[in-house]
């Protein structure tokens, strides 16, 4: 029996799709894919990558603060973006300032889509509780 640790941000759509945002257990840190959405669920930033890679990593610090650790303890990160030509180095330009002297392993992957119309930017990460 282990002893899962889940934690959602209490918007209408975790509970529609059954996932969590945080899944803890075992001192692993499993977070779903964040994006650029207010807790009471408004879609922020639309057209604006910057606006939409800052609001996914505050929602990301969210998730790790539930769990009691900061961004230091981000083991690896995935990063999902609609339009890798145009907003590759934006986006990791981001990323750099938001981990600072952290080096987590980071995987930048483009797609034709992601799960609602305006958004340019998902970014998914696995954390250490120790």
């Amino acid at each position: 029996m282990t002893n899962a640790i889940t934690y959602n941000h209490g918007v209408a759509w975790e509970e529609a799709f059954g996932v969590t945002q945080g899944y803890s257990v075992n001192g692993t840190i499993y977070i779903s894919g964040q994006f650029s959405h207010d807790m009471q669920g408004a879609f922020v930033g639309e057209g604006d990558i910057e606006a939409q890679t800052r609001q996914t990593l505050e929602n990301l610090d969210l998730v790790l603060a539930e769990f009691g650790v900061t961004r230091s303890n981000i083991a690896e990160v995935e990063i999902y973006l609609t339009n890798p030509q145009e907003h590759f180095e934006q986006c990791v330009v981001l990323l750099k300032e938001y981990v600072g002297d952290h080096r987590p392993a980071a995987t930048l992957i483009g797609v034709s889509g992601l799960a609602f119309p305006h958004q340019l930017v998902e970014i998914r990460a696995v954390a250490h509780t120790d």
